[in-house]
């Protein structure tokens, strides 16, 4: 059997984290079973599913590195598969026309809460006569079609994650509608449920991966497969992503869409590592950074967890870290200076910005930090208050008077450590301090502040461009 796998986004939204999860999870097993990775695009929300959210989700999934392999299925295009396979249900007494109306519905639901049950349908209009039918349309009412669930009914399936399951048809909340309000001998759009077994029978989808909110929906779906006489695919349900109170990870939470984690400057290779982590364990002896490529030979359901993952930001930000340390300066200048170019930064001289990624790289953790970090290497920064305070210290602007005065009076011919220590050491000397306070205070003049990269190399490149001198003058 080849495994085939699918991910079926609805395009109401961008593509959410969780919705990313399990597109890691099916592409993750479908390449360590040599299967294939397929999607579906189920747009059959006409008011909320729009074009620009569809070219979201591929775009994301292409970022992500998750490549599918078969050309991607249109739900909304295979509308008459499924009012056919309603009709087959219709035709076997299977399925039937329901003529309660919402008001009906309420009450049958207020009278049910009153009384401490729990909501279902009371299956009302199971056994309606053709005379009462026609009663009913009569009247003007439109009808959904109901699918059958017998209560007495035992769903099982041994799923690929939490082993064996069970559901009582009583469970399920009575006769499921699987089409929309139609007039009379017509059938009106299909709902989810009836819609997901059809289309994956028709794409021959061997295994349904899919988060633990789907449950009972895998339960009805069952139930549907029997009775349309299809394959019934193995099932794998994933925990849910939580938020660090446990909750299930929601917009509440903050960032959740991928183009938004990617606008915040993480990388696909960090982001796709951390959600292979949300819910899998790697085998011992495996480090927990890794390509999607490693993950796969190495994947498998026994080591997806049952419980809920939560989100931990610290972890993500660590992994995203270790991957622009490893990044050469040129793969690091191809990330940032397209977001210099927006600041209206531009650099002239390669070898500057060369050395540039060269000194802040070892201190990013977002991509974005590449703005932020050389921001006063292009633009001269205020004067904070850290800065401003080492400025006060006794010797510290006579020793800054001292250097520039040295700077000032030799021609420039470049910047080396060496040069740079005797000319530290030497205006220390000449203004009576310590080279500890002098080195202070020529950071402050410098980035405006007491933090910041390797002192001796930020010199070097602003020295290049002439803004050392430029920043001494300032604090004196």
């Amino acid at each position: 059997m080849t495994v085939r796998v699918r991910l079926a986004p609805s395009p109401t939204g961008t593509l959410h984290i969780g919705t990313a999860r399990t597109a890691v999870f099916n592409w993750l097993f479908a390449r360590h079973q040599n299967g294939k990775f397929l999607l579906r695009i189920e747009d059959t929300d006409k008011e909320r599913s729009k074009p620009e959210f569809t070219q979201n989700i591929l775009d994301g999934l292409r970022w992500l590195g998750l490549d599918w392999d078969e050309e991607p299925v249109i739900q909304s295009e295979r509308i008459e598969a499924h009012k056919q396979a309603i009709s087959q249900l219709l035709a076997q007494g299977l399925a039937y026309r329901c003529y309660a109306s919402e008001q009906e519905l309420d009450a049958m639901r207020e009278a049910q809460k009153a009384s401490g049950r729990p909501p279902r349908y009371d299956n009302r209009h199971r056994h309606l006569s053709g005379e009462e039918e026609e009663a009913y349309r009569a009247e003007g009412r439109e009808a959904v079609i109901r699918f059958r669930i017998d209560d007495e009914a035992t769903i099982v399936w041994t799923d690929l994650v939490r082993g064996p399951m069970q559901w009582r048809g009583a469970d399920l909340g009575g006769d499921m509608v699987i089409a929309r309000r139609a007039p009379a001998n017509t059938v009106g759009d299909p709902l989810y449920n009836l819609v997901v077994v059809v289309d994956d029978a028709a794409m021959a989808i061997s295994h349904v991966i899919r988060g633990e909110d789907h449950i009972s929906n895998t339960a009805k779906q069952l139930l549907l497969y029997e009775a349309l006489g299809l394959n019934c695919p193995s099932f794998a349900h994933t925990p849910l992503i939580l938020n660090p109170e446990g909750r299930k990870l929601s917009k509440r939470d903050g960032v959740t869409s991928i183009s938004d984690f990617r606008a915040m400057g993480y990388t696909a290779e960090a982001l796709a590592n951390y959600m292979t982590l949300l819910g899998w364990s790697v085998p011992e002896g495996t480090e927990e950074r890794f390509t999607l490529r490693e993950a796969a030979e190495v994947f498998s359901f026994d080591r997806v967890n049952k419980a809920g993952a939560k989100f931990d930001w610290d972890k993500l930000n660590w992994l995203n870290s270790q991957v622009l340390h490893g990044w050469s300066p040129a793969e690091l200048l191809s990330a940032v200076e397209p977001l210099w170019q927006k600041q209206g930064w531009i650099v002239n001289d390669p070898l500057w910005a060369n050395d540039l990624a060269v000194l802040l790289g070892p201190s990013l953790t977002l991509i974005e930090d590449g703005v932020t970090q050389a921001k006063p290497f292009f633009e001269e920064p205020p004067l904070e208050e850290d800065g401003l305070k080492q400025l006060d210290q006794a010797g510290a602007r006579p020793a800054l008077q001292a250097l520039l005065s040295a700077l000032e009076l030799n021609a420039w011919d470049g910047l080396d450590v060496e040069r740079a220590q005797t000319l530290l050491k030497d205006a220390a000397a000449s203004a009576e301090v310590k080279k500890g306070v002098l080195m202070k205070s020529l950071r402050a003049a410098l980035l405006g502040r007491l933090q910041g990269p390797d002192l001796i190399t930020t010199w070097a490149l602003l020295a290049r461009l002439g803004h050392d001198r430029q920043r001494l003058r300032r604090c004196l």
